[in-house]
């Protein structure tokens, strides 16, 4: 044990080169070795030898030893238990020294109580019995080493047979599945998209992958560079009914991803840091488990490659990243089922993930523009008031709202005699070019007489159910009672209980409530009465993780071991168990198939459900392309809605944490994503709101929303310096938005990501590897906004590249550095990246205007004067215009000093006849005498003028026909 005998057992020879071994290389130790001693005839020998040891290949290397040939030796060594080597061995809460000794841990306190101090110390009880590799996988049989078992409860008794799938299903992504294959599990209803047969080709594979025979582990490394970046060969590896575990070795510290909460810094704290994960109504909160539920993660490796994990499994988790680096997960049912994808650029991870789990929807054009909401609208006066006043003030706005204010004691698809007049704003408001968007909450009232949703929901079997009678499981959600007299200043528990009426769940996985609920849908916005009809274009769909205002159901909860698992992960409000604002975990949904689930395992996946419903609701009503705006996600959300980051606070430290969570939400390939402009909770402040407006002004989703009886926060509300403010960065928003499409599309498209991380397009730089306050759009813009009280400068870092000041048009000269800019209340810094053209259009009051104003570009030259760009165009809503193919491509490519128009896929002409009328060239680098317009080779007459200042060239009054190539070249 930690011993080396050198026992020379015949020596009748001397070498005349004075032979010594200066170097013993030990392979598989599992600890780093903190000293060693040489003896000779039990002395102990004076050395000082030079130990490495390497924790990924478990290779210790001693040198600097001087043992003659011929002569016994011990080599003693002891080694380091590195407190980063610890698994935790008892991740609930209270570990005490007797518990972890009952598990047949080692306790050992640290001074740090983020360390566990109950681990493992033997290896995990699993070995591989038979392997059978193939050119397209592996497949294995895991057995238990009954003599190794720890001790367990029933429900987390370890399986004893498991069977290993590995699939090379692509070049660049691989499958790895464990699995009880003698009893089936529940696994994951979300459709992916795998190729029918793995398309590998072995030489081509970025990936190899082994597997550890005993203990059982899995390995994968990156083929070109040798880096180990899954390596699951620990001591956590269990699989039970309950409690499923399982550790991984990481390439790196850098490590991004996993939903939904609310994170400090877009790169993960790997200092032991549990995150939990089980959909909830839960506002942005530092370690709560809030509306979604992503377990997806994108790592960088030391030398800059990514590589991007999905685990396909919707029960409730957790996981644990500590600093060995190593990441722990923890669930507590279904399989384990993991999806690599190799990159070897983060952007390529985005993109090979949302190829895996499809692209981002497709938003229409009108829902770029600004949008305005709030709960607490007291009737439909107050809404046309703000429609007014932001009218008034020439401030654009596309997109107006309501809150469940609307409905008839907050009933879904009812209207409220208090907003009568509604349906005639809605006509009023599209007349001049605007939207509207209403909100529908999945639950629906038990306590009516005369309410067609819930009678056609309990005709067509539609809601969730108690497994036993089959009868509906009810609970308590938003909808009030009928005749009854609310009091509002009532704590809101007392509200619930008083005056809130019985509802039911919407199984959304049924077919028959899909059918159930475009109906209601349609009814809405077709109602048999005209004067009830909403001609509403988006919807807004909330409390869909599910919510519940009291815990569990009316009656009480019914099976304990489902509500409080023997595991509870480490979620907000543990002693509650998994009900804590939301219904029983053995409500009975069906699958489309017909097949049984208990909410217990599909629960995380109700806002899924309902999302590919809400789309075609929406688009089977409106003929049109429209936008469903969730609130809980889950893998592949993205492919019909957008998501705002729910109920945020009106706080300064809101906004750098909305640039996280939304490039967290572009990992996870939603790209229609932002946060509650100037804040939802508590009531807005003035500098506050104005720094919001100006970042918000970048979010692909730009909604400004806050909460009853909070102050008005929309731009109209205050003085007209802020109106001025807020007019002005969303003229640049709006003059912006033909390249904003063109990243939607691109990401629609494509999977490429519009929302930017700065290291997706540097990733050679490290320093960008932690840049989370600044943020891209697409490649080309650079967003550094002021996110501090009474700041009037902003600290920004300038990766390797040209940088022109956006409002300037000029080099900034700025590279590789930190720069402090100014930044007055008035103004948000913008850089233009060298190498991009950018595609704009003059701005409006509404997208319906700004789409028939004269169109430009913006040319930045890099150093060696290159530059391109793309820009997409479609009619803005019809649906799947990029499926059947009815848009416009144009391409932009410039050289020197020659600009390439070229019309790549044209099949749309724009009603509007546009034109590009203005193109300014930056980093030009000397005066131009004379700028020529050519097409098909020849130069064709332009009555344009040019302008040539400080490495400026603005080209005006153009004639240039959207939809027709063209060459322009100055000399």
């Amino acid at each position: 044990q930690n011993a080396l005998q050198m026992t020379a057992t015949h020596s009748n020879y001397v070498d005349p080169n004075n032979l010594k071994f200066e170097e013993i290389k030990i392979l598989g130790l599992p600890q780093e070795v903190a000293s060693v001693t040489v003896s000779q005839n039990n002395v102990v020998q004076d050395y000082t030898p030079d130990i490495t040891y390497d924790p990924a290949t478990k290779v210790a290397v001693i040198k600097g030893l001087q043992l003659e040939l011929g002569k016994s030796y011990t080599i003693k060594w002891t080694l380091r238990r590195n407190v980063n080597e610890r698994f935790d061995c008892h991740p609930s809460p209270n570990a005490t020294k007797e518990k972890c000794q009952q598990l047949g841990c080692s306790w050992e306190e640290t001074g740090d109580p983020d360390v566990p101090s109950c681990y493992y110390s033997s290896s995990n009880p699993y070995l591989v019995k038979n392997i059978d590799y193939s050119s397209s996988g592996i497949i294995a049989t895991l057995s238990l080493d009954d003599s190794r078992v720890r001790a367990n409860e029933a429900h987390t008794a370890p399986i004893s047979t498991l069977r290993l799938e590995v699939k090379y299903h692509l070049n660049n992504m691989l499958q790895f599945k464990i699995y009880d294959y003698q009893n089936p599990r529940y696994e994951v209803p979300v459709p992916l998209n795998l190729p029918s047969s793995p398309t590998s080709a072995g030489q081509d594979r970025l990936y190899d992958v082994s597997v550890q025979i005993k203990p059982f582990g899995i390995q994968v490394r990156r083929r070109s560079t040798g880096t180990v970046i899954w390596n699951s060969g620990l001591p956590t590896f269990t699989f039970s009914d309950m409690f499923i575990q399982i550790s991984t070795r990481l390439a790196s510290q850098y490590i991004y991803g996993f939903g939904e909460s609310e994170h400090p810094t877009f790169r993960h704290n790997m200092s032991w840091n549990t995150w939990g994960m089980f959909t909830r109504d839960q506002p942005p909160t530092y370690k709560l488990n809030s509306y979604g539920f992503q377990p997806f993660y994108m790592a960088l490796e030391e030398d800059g490659n990514a590589h991007g994990v999905l685990l396909l499994n919707s029960n409730a988790m957790d996981v644990t990243f500590q600093p060995t680096p190593a990441l722990t997960y923890r669930t507590i049912g279904g399989i384990l089922d993991f999806y690599m994808v190799l990159g070897p650029t983060p952007e390529l991870v985005v993109q090979e993930y949302t190829q895996l789990i499809g692209r981002p929807v497709m938003p229409p054009y009108w829902s770029l523009g600004f949008q305005l909401c709030r709960y607490g609208y007291a009737n439909d006066s107050q809404v046309a008031e703000v429609v007014e006043e932001m009218k008034a003030a020439q401030i654009p706005h596309d997109v107006q709202y309501v809150d469940i204010d609307y409905m008839e004691r907050n009933l879904d698809f009812t209207l409220s005699p208090r907003f009568a007049k509604l349906p005639d704003l809605i006509n009023k408001i599209k007349a001049e070019g605007m939207r509207f968007i209403i909100i529908l909450d999945p639950a629906i009232s038990g306590n009516e007489t005369n309410y067609p949703a819930f009678t056609r929901g309990v005709a067509n079997n539609v809601f969730i159910q108690w497994p036993d009678t089959k009868e509906i499981l009810y609970s308590k959600v938003w909808s009030f009672l009928p005749n009854v007299q609310i009091n509002e200043s009532l704590p809101h528990e007392d509200q619930v209980e008083n005056y809130v009426s019985h509802c039911a769940f919407p199984d959304f996985f049924r077919n028959a409530t899909v059918e159930w609920y475009k109906r209601e849908i349609l009814e809405v916005y077709n109602n048999p009465d005209p004067s009830k009809s909403l001609k509403f274009d988006g919807l807004w769909t909330d409390m869909n993780e599910p919510a519940a205002f009291m815990n569990g159901a009316m009656g009480g909860c019914k099976n304990d071991l489902l509500n409080n698992p023997p595991y509870m992960p480490h979620l907000g409000y543990r002693s509650t168990g998994l009900i804590h604002k939301t219904p029983c975990m053995e409500g009975l949904h069906y699958l489309p198939d017909g097949t049984p689930a208990r909410h217990y395992d599909v629960h995380s996946l109700y806002g899924w459900s309902q999302a590919r419903p809400s789309l075609e609701a929406l688009q089977d009503a409106t003929k049109e392309r429209g936008i469903v705006i969730s609130r809980s996600t889950y893998p592949s959300s993205g492919r019909w809605v957008g998501h705002w980051l729910g109920d945020n606070t009106a706080a300064w430290d809101q906004l750098h944490k909305s640039i996280i969570g939304m490039m967290e939400f572009s990992l996870f390939g939603i790209s229609y994503t932002g946060a509650d402009i100037c804040g939802f909770f508590k009531d807005s402040q003035y500098e506050l709101c104005v720094r919001w407006m100006q970042l918000g002004a970048f979010y692909p989703f730009s909604r400004n929303h806050n909460e009853k009886g909070t102050r008005r926060q929309d731009p109209a509300a205050w003085d007209n310096k802020f109106k001025e403010m807020s007019k002005h960065v969303l003229n640049i928003r709006y003059t912006l938005l033909p390249y904003l499409y063109t990243l939607l599309y691109d990401a629609h498209a494509h999977g490429s990501t519009v929302v930017r991380p700065v290291l997706h397009e540097f990733v050679g730089d490290r320093t960008t590897w932690d840049i989370d306050e600044q943020f891209l759009w697409g490649p080309a813009l650079l967003i550094s906004p002021v996110m501090k009280e009474n700041d009037r400068s902003v600290v920004a870092y300038f990766p390797d590249a040209r940088w022109y000041d956006y409002h300037t048009d000029s080099d900034t000269g700025f590279r590789r550095e930190f720069q402090n800019l100014s930044a007055p209340l008035e103004h948000i810094n913008l850089h233009i990246r060298g190498g991009y053209i950018l595609p704009w259009q003059n701005p409006a009051r509404t997208t319906a205007y700004s789409r028939k104003n004269p169109m430009g570009l913006t040319v930045a030259l890099d150093d060696a004067l290159l530059a391109e760009g793309h820009l997409y165009w479609d009619d803005g809503v019809r649906i799947d215009a990029y499926e059947d193919g009815v848009y416009l491509l144009t391409s932009f490519t410039a050289k020197q000093n020659v600009l390439e128009i070229t019309v790549t896929h044209q099949n749309y002409t724009d009603p509007n006849n546009l034109m590009f009328t203005d193109i300014k060239v930056l980093g030009v680098p000397s005066g131009v005498s004379q700028v020529t317009v050519s097409q098909n080779g020849a130069a064709i007459p332009s009555n344009h003028r040019f302008a040539y200042n400080n490495k400026l060239l603005k080209i005006s009054d153009l004639q240039l026909k959207l939809g027709q190539n063209y060459t322009l070249q100055w000399s």
